[in-house]
Parts: C-alpha cells; sequence; structure tokens
C-alpha cells in the first residue's frame, strides 16, 4: 500500500520535480522603486522563500498601462528585466523554482499611474466602486475608458512581451494573472463587461481574449510553464457575474486543449453572501479541469495535506503564511510554531516586516 500524500510529498509539474507541493503565493509587497524596477531587498525577500516547492511571484505589470499600485515591479524593460534577474538567481542559487505572474489591472488604475495620466482601459467605460492607491494616497476610481476592438491586439501583445521578458530575466516559467477584478476578469465577467462586439455578451465571447493571451504566452514558453490564476467567486475590485457557474465551467473546460502546467483557482468568495455572482460548489471545476490544479485561501498544514490526500488539489498556495515563515516547508515538517505577519507592513515600507521575519535556524 502506497504511502499518503501530503503536502511535503515531491510532485511533477510541467517539466519540474518539486520537493514539496507548498507554492507561495502571488503577494503585492510594493517594494521595487517608482520606476517599477526590482532591488537587491526583494531578492532577499525572495532567496529567503525558495525551499517553497514553487514561488510565484508578486503580480508583475506587463506594461505602464497595466499598472494599478505604487511601487510593484514591471516586466516590460530592460531595467526591469536586469532587477528580476538578480532575484531568480538568487532562487536557483538556493535551489528553488520561481515563476512570474504576468498582470494587467485595467481599470483598476488611475490617472496619475498611467501614460502621460490617461484613462484606465477596460473592456466597458464601467466606474468600479472603491478607490485606487496612488503615490498620492487614496482617490476615487474613474471612469474607464472602454478599448477599442482595435486595441485588443495590442494588449494581447503586452501579455507576449512580459512573457518574453520574463523568459530573458530567467524565470523557470509564467503565471497569467486571470482573477481579482483585473483586466482578464473584467472581460470574463458580464457584470463588467457589456461589449457587443466579438469579445463581449456570450461567454465563448467574453473569454476570448484570455484564450488568445494563453495562445501568446504559450508561444514564447510553451504550454508545460504556463500557469493561468482564475477566481470564480472572489468579489474584490467591485467584480459580479450573473452565472459564474456557467462562466467558469466553461472557462476550466477549454483550458484542457492548452496542457497548462497548472490552473490555480483562488476558493476566496466561496462562502456566500458576499461571493461575486451566486455560489456554487468549486468542487465542480477540479472535476472538469484534467491537469495539475492549485488552490488557495486560508490553508493550515493540516487542511492542505487532507485536501492533497483525497485528491482534491496537487498544490496548496500559501500567502500570510509565506510572509511572516520564510522557512515555511520546514516548519510544517517539524510542527513547529509560525511566527503572525504584521498587516501593517504588507504593501509598505522597506526591510521590517518583509526580509525581518525570523526563520527557524535564527
Amino acid at each position: 500500500m502506497s504511502e499518503a500524500l501530503t503536502i511535503l510529498s515531491p510532485v511533477k509539474l510541467g517539466p519540474y520535480e518539486l520537493p514539496n507541493r507548498l507554492a507561495m503565493a502571488p503577494l503585492t509587497r510594493c517594494r521595487a522603486s517608482t520606476d517599477g524596477i526590482p532591488n537587491e531587498l526583494m531578492a532577499e525577500y525572495y532567496r529567503q522563500r525558495a525551499s517553497a516547492g514553487l514561488i510565484i511571484s508578486e503580480a508583475t505589470p506587463v506594461s505602464q498601462q497595466g499598472k494599478g499600485y505604487p511601487f510593484t515591479p514591471g516586466i516590460y524593460n530592460d531595467a526591469q528585466i536586469q532587477g528580476w534577474q538578480a532575484i531568480t538567481s538568487a532562487v536557483h542559487e538556493k535551489g528553488g523554482r520561481i515563476f512570474l505572474q504576468l498582470w494587467h489591472v485595467g481599470r483598476i488604475s488611475h490617472p496619475s499611474l498611467q501614460p502621460e495620466g490617461a484613462l484606465p482601459v477596460a473592456p466597458s467605460a464601467l466606474k468600479p466602486a472603491g478607490q485606487a492607491s496612488t503615490e498620492q494616497g487614496p482617490q476615487d476610481f474613474v471612469t474607464p475608458r472602454a478599448l477599442e476592438l482595435a486595441e485588443i491586439p495590442g494588449i494581447v501583445e503586452q501579455f507576449r512581451h512580459g512573457a518574453d521578458c520574463a523568459l530573458k530575466a530567467g524565470f523557470d516559467g509564467v503565471e497569467i494573472h486571470g482573477a481579482n477584478g483585473y483586466l482578464l476578469d473584467q472581460f470574463l465577467r458580464d457584470g463588467t463587461n457589456r461589449r457587443t462586439d466579438a469579445y463581449g455578451g456570450s461567454i465563448a465571447n467574453r473569454a476570448r481574449l484570455l484564450f488568445e493571451v494563453i495562445e501568446a504566452v504559450t508561444s514564447v514558453w510553451g504550454s508545460d510553464k504556463v500557469g493561468l490564476r482564475l477566481s470564480p467567486l472572489q468579489p474584490f475590485n467591485d467584480i459580479h457575474d450573473s452565472d459564474p457557474r456557467a462562466t467558469f465551467g466553461y472557462v476550466v473546460e477549454q483550458l484542457n486543449r492548452f496542457n497548462l502546467a497548472y490552473l490555480h483557482i483562488t476558493e476566496m468568495g466561496k462562502e456566500a453572501p458576499g461571493a461575486a455572482g451566486p455560489a456554487f460548489d468549486l468542487e465542480e471545476l477540479r472535476a472538469l479541469y484534467h491537469g495539475a490544479y492549485m488552490l488557495n485561501a486560508g490553508y493550515t498544514a493540516e487542511t492542505a495535506t487532507a485536501a492533497i490526500a483525497e485528491g482534491r488539489v496537487d498544490l496548496v498556495a500559501f500567502g500570510k503564511l509565506f510572509i511572516a515563515n520564510p522557512d515555511l516547508p520546514e516548519r510544517f515538517a517539524k510542527n513547529a510554531p509560525l511566527n503572525e505577519p504584521d498587516a501593517g507592513t504588507f504593501y509598505q515600507g522597506e526591510a521590517q516586516g518583509y526580509i525581518d521575519y525570523p526563520a527557524l535556524a535564527d
């Protein structure tokens, strides 16, 4: 009888043999320069966490148009590539693997962050509720500009270019950010996509941009080094869909033709009320998807191991626990106490709350 799988069991992901099933979730930390260049502080942060089976980098804009928060690193010019090279080298020197998350925020931005103070872009000119994060502090969101049909190939090219830059920067693969109310998610949902052309209306039309982006990114990397993140019920950034079960059931079933490295589902919002549309059992998506499956949302070592042992998931992504515990796999292996994360330093500051959490060896 074979030994039951746990969160610490090895796993094959695309061409890679990972030492454990802990992924470090993509975590926006806002420590880059104003112009989006990664720095030595970030290199130390990722180096410390290289024992994760897989690190997924913080969300990284594929263009200045795709930027929605201050001090986030980019992946669209030579200086940014060079900054990321130091980070991938640091992770690889410690024996780790790291994918870069490709990001375009769409309407979740502000003119102060856009090229020449332009309006943010979106599938439709619908203003989100809430406020944007800017270098001058929180400011009300503005009504975005609806993308013209002729502009959409340019959005696809931004993702392809970002994927190419990530390859040059030495990453092991990339994850496409299709979640959390950002541009690709805005196209998927009928609450944010009111288009009447080939990119709006039916589910197939609303999913068209996502699939075109996947095709462009896999043309650079090969499908076995590309992941995708989706958040079917997450209401973040004022996102909503009238029938997420139908929308995401279609998307996930269609994803099988791409043979991606993995599908990453964030389960946030699955507990109604407050979900981005009528709740449904997200395990239906696991049944539809034929490849490696990753989940994220408040897992512990025990609940993650149970999910793996039961075959509900292949990898589990941890966010806050990796912020506070750079050696999280070792702590899980030894059943050691966990550091508590300091929420006040999640999105601001320098070394404090970023690279100064103690490891067990300390």
